[in-house]
């Protein structure tokens, strides 16, 4: 039957009075309707009348007309997660194709618009969003190279027009997220609205299906086609109601909703119906024509094609899909009725031949001509019983007598064709019976008793085919695999049953799933894990498909949500049940035996904050700080516990084993990044867990980056990692590879972390001189040290004066930027001892290397020349990266300096204002207390003398120093371009 929203009025005689907005909830999950009890019966949205408050009356009641006539409403839109379905796949899927040049391309223009965003430029955001689409539109058709990848023209050419439509589409979603649009520009909203609704499913069923044709290959291209076919005529052909259509006016139509407010009207319903229809089997005979006559099995392939969206079709058309061809429920029903009925004997006979009797023709136990008859029944039976009960045909006495004979038949015909023992072929006629009298009668213990007696089938159909055979399937034997069969198909069978149990027994409904969930991942990991099967001593590869890994999942989520709003499953059920789920996802990228409970550990560690203490309207779903320590505590072990996999997962993207200090870098990264959800959602007002997150976030990412030698201590050295280090590959593709020191790495990382805790307030600096004054020594030994055994590890008079060198420029920055009460005078000398050592490094570097080659080559040899040029160039090298650092400590230090002087003009005009401000308020106060006139007098003198103390301290020898600095770096700029290019391309330095 149609929805009560799109029968006419006619056919709906009793309304009931006090509904005067009825629901949409069939229409739209996110329709904004206004309450019946609203004061205000003008359908303009008080949102967008309130955002215009200088507006006259009469343009406001004109505006008012306008908008109601019509009847349009700016809001949010309400459909970005129907689009989100169709077009986020296809953009990762265009990104793919394009590459490099498109993902960079896009990011940068897409930063650029966030840029224009945040500036409150909206207009300049939307035209760069949509420049930045038409730029990577420009990169993808000199990057695809979609000729070589078709090699066809004529396809490549209409593949472009598909990435270029998609592309489109995807910047008409963009734009309906700004709302400036919408207020100025509502009839384009509304076109935008519906172009969406009308091409998005074309172009997304095709861009799934190239995806999937070139991940699994072309043989069932049809039918993939046909299954997203289906799949987005659901999510965008069911009438909708617009997400900028007024909703108040449907108390005037009688709860009946106008054609206009449908999001698409009859022309676009009626090309998405031939869509469905039309577009899979013209598909298959244009890349099948040459053998789509060759078999019966072509022959159906054909009929499917065609009658499968039909039979969709109609059943779409219980929830409005037909609505562009009558609004009639009679006329409606016969159609159901009479071709539902044609095509449900032609897909079961048809599917009979294109699957049953090809693919499961071994386990039919009864002899030609009564095979057909018998599997005819069967299916055409269950699938008419099935049909009629879906549309709700089974209502009287006769119906249901009918209903419950007719599965009785099934059952029966259903056993004899698997080879049931005729002596025990009442036991599956009574599954039928109770199975029957479940659904009219819905009894609870008709349902369990079906279920024990069809477990008991599944188990004699088990034994009866399987149980003998000497087979080694997925690293166990045929039997264990047989037994998790049987008791993961006889959970999948009692869960309905338990589901509808009183909501006081609903934790046997929770233990049912997890444990079917853990069963089918062990069995989906075994076959992942183990790819051969063993039969008699001959091997031969099985290859579980992945698409099954990921349809069972889309199955699994689907199950948990409708469960999850129904209220049969509680939250900790649907928090273990997600985890479970999405950890099977895993084994589709990584081989490791253990990777899916890896992952299903590290899943449920992380994932508490996101699910089970996601209801923002209860106090109680914060966590509470011991909480909060708790699930970092657990968070961490179970990253230090997920080591080997993340082991793997490094080596798999790398090709080569990763370092300890790489493995420990994403240890620690990815236990901050699991820490976020806890501090973002549940402790966002507490500073010192921000910080925290940001240190150890740090932390992972410097480890990444520098890769430090970890001792043997710190390592955790399993057989896997072991085994995998052990191996001869590198030395014969790399050969022997000098080594380096890269303990110093460890100096530059304590100098960042210690620079970001002093960032973060953690080392309160900016309160404690003594604490100031030892973080600056400790940042310039780090380094200096760090400097001097990375690039001067062969000058070693060097490394006292570059550790003085960085000691005095690190205390020079900290204190002018945290000055104390004594730094202003002390500074000054600090920069006069930078400036004299660098001279003195800059020559005693040269002297005394030449003078060591010297003494070493005192009676030369045939090769004294090459040493000495070696030497020579040696001594360049380090006075070049001499120059290069003293140049990087002066631009620093007159950039601080700059900053400083910055700051303390502003401060100094904010200051004289509000002297002048104070003096205004003095001349005003004359009938204030005597008390209040002093106090006022004395803040503004103290005000005053606080900043021209300050400036007479400071002001004075920061201009100095500043220039100083900054004709330092100039000069030391251009002695090191003069060195670089011989004197001959100055313009490089002023570029």
């Amino acid at each position: 039957m149609m929805p009560q929203e799109l029968q006419p009025r006619s056919f709906r005689p009793y309304i009931s009075s006090s509904i005067s907005a009825p629901s949409f909830t069939s229409f739209t999950n996110a329709s904004s309707v206004h309450s019946s009890d609203d004061p205000d019966p003008n359908p303009t949205n008080s949102k967008f009348k309130s955002s215009f408050p200088s507006l006259s009356s009469s343009s406001s009641s004109s505006s008012s007309r306008s908008l109601k006539n019509s009847r349009f409403s700016p809001s949010s839109f309400a459909h970005n997660a129907r689009l989100a379905i169709a077009l986020v796949p296809c953009a990762a899927f265009l990104l793919d194709l394009g590459g490099t040049p498109v993902v960079a391309t896009l990011t940068l223009g897409l930063m650029i618009a966030y840029i224009v965003d945040s500036l409150n430029f909206k207009s300049g955001a939307f035209f760069g969003v949509w420049f930045s689409l038409i730029a990577a539109q420009i990169a993808f058709f000199f990057s695809a190279s979609l000729y070589y990848s078709l090699s066809s023209i004529p396809l490549s050419i209409l593949a472009a027009f598909l990435c270029a439509e998609t592309n489109f589409l995807i910047g008409a979603w963009a734009s309906l997220q700004f709302k400036w649009i919408q207020i100025e520009n509502p009839t384009i909203v509304l076109a935008l609205e519906r172009l969406l609704f009308a091409c998005v499913p074309f172009a997304a069923s095709s861009m799934f299906t190239w995806a999937t044709v070139s991940a699994v290959g072309m043989n069932n291209a049809s039918y993939y086609l046909m299954a997203f076919n289906c799949v987005f005529y659901w999510v965008f052909a069911i009438p909708r109601v617009s997400s900028f259509k007024t909703k108040q006016e449907v108390k005037y139509h009688g709860g009946e909703v106008p054609d206009d407010n449908l999001i698409l009207g009859p022309l676009e319903s009626c090309l998405h119906t031939l869509n469905l229809l039309f577009f899979p089997l013209v598909f298959h005979i244009a890349s099948h024509y040459s053998v789509m006559f060759s078999s019966a099995a072509s022959i159906s392939d054909l009929l499917l094609l065609f009658f499968i969206p039909f039979l969709f079709q109609l059943y779409a058309s219980t929830r409005g899909a037909l609505w562009w061809v009558t609004k009639n429920p009679l006329q409606l029903r016969s159609i159901q009725l009479v071709n539902g009925a044609i095509a449900l004997v032609v897909v079961v006979i048809c599917l009979e031949i294109r699957v049953v009797f090809r693919s499961f023709g071994r386990y039919i136990q009864v002899p030609p001509p009564l095979n057909y008859l018998l599997v005819t029944t069967t299916m055409l039976g269950g699938a008419a019983g099935a049909g009629f009960y879906a549309l709700g045909m089974v209502s009287d006495a006769f119906s249901s007598l009918a209903f419950t004979s007719l599965a009785v038949v099934v059952s029966a015909a259903g056993a004899i064709v698997v080879g049931f023992p005729i002596l025990f072929i009442p036991l599956p006629s009574v599954a039928g019976f109770y199975l029957a009298r479940f659904f009219t009668k819905k009894s609870l213990t008709s349902y369990f008793a079906f279920v024990v007696l069809g477990s008991l089938m599944v188990m004699w159909f088990v034994m009866h085919n399987f149980w003998d055979l000497n087979i080694w399937l997925a690293g166990m034997s045929l039997k264990s695999f047989c037994k998790l069969i049987v008791a993961d198909v006889v959970l999948a069978i009692a869960i309905p049953g338990l589901a509808l149990l009183p909501s006081k027994l609903h934790f046997l409904t929770e233990v049912g799933l997890i444990c079917h969930a853990l069963l089918l991942c062990h069995i989906e990991n075994r076959f992942f894990s183990y790819s051969s099967i063993y039969y008699y001593g001959l091997d031969d590869d099985v290859m579980y498909p992945s698409y099954m890994v990921i349809l069972t999942t889309i199955i699994g989520f689907a199950l948990v949500r409708r469960l999850s709003v129904d209220h049969r499953i509680g939250p900790k059920a649907v928090w273990i049940l997600t985890c479970l789920y999405s950890s099977k996802l895993s084994m589709l990228f990584l081989t490791s035996k253990s990777v899916v409970w890896v992952s299903a550990i590290l899943l449920l560690a992380i994932s508490p904050p996101l699910l089970l203490y996601r209801d923002k309207s209860r106090t109680a779903s914060k966590m509470k700080a011991w909480q909060g320590y708790a699930h970092a505590t657990v968070v961490a072990l179970s990253v230090w516990f997920c080591r080997e996999t993340i082991f793997e997962a490094l080596q798999w993207w790398n090709g080569r084993p990763p370092s300890d200090g790489l493995l420990l870098g994403f240890c620690i990264l990815l236990t901050g990044l699991a820490c976020v959800p806890i501090v973002a959602l549940h402790f966002s007002h507490v500073m010192s867990a921000k910080r925290c997150i940001v240190l150890v976030v740090a932390t992972g990412l410097l480890f990444i980056l520098m890769q430090p030698p970890i001792p043997l201590s710190w390592t955790y050295r399993s057989e896997i990692i072991r085994a995998a280090r052990q191996s001869a590959d590198d030395i014969s593709i790399y050969g022997f590879m000098a080594s380096k020191p890269t303990w110093p790495s460890w100096l530059l990382i304590l100098a960042i972390l210690l620079t970001l805790a002093a960032a973060t307030s953690v080392i309160p600096i900016k309160y404690i001189v003594e604490l100031r004054a030892f973080y600056a020594i400790a940042m310039g030994i780090a380094l200096g040290v760090y400097i001097s055994a990375e690039f001067f590890l062969q000058a070693a008079v060097l490394h006292a004066l570059i550790v003085v060198t960085m000691v005095c420029a690190s205390f020079f920055v900290v204190f002018t930027h945290f000055p104390s009460a004594s730094s202003t005078k002390l500074l000054p000398w600090v920069f006069a001892l930078l400036v004299a050592l660098f001279p003195v490094t800059y020559l005693l570097e040269g002297q005394v290397r030449i003078k060591s080659f010297l003494a070493e080559n005192e009676f030369g040899d045939s090769g004294e020349e090459d040493r000495k040029l070696t030497t020579l160039l040696a001594v360049e090298g380090a006075r070049t990266s001499l120059l290069g650092l003293y140049a990087a400590i002066f631009m620093l230090i007159a950039l601080e300096i700059k900053y400083e002087l910055a700051s303390l003009i502003r401060e100094k005009s904010f200051d004289k204002g509000a002297i002048r401000h104070n003096q205004s308020g003095q001349s005003n106060s004359v009938g204030f207390p005597p008390r209040m006139r002093f106090m006022q007098q004395r803040r503004a003198s103290s005000v005053s003398s606080f900043t021209i103390k300050r400036m007479a301290a400071e002001g004075a020898w920061m201009p100095a120093v500043g220039n100083v600095a900054t004709v330092m770096c100039f000069a030391i700029c251009l002695i090191l371009n003069v060195n670089l290019t011989g004197g001959s391309n100055q313009a490089i330095f002023f570029l």
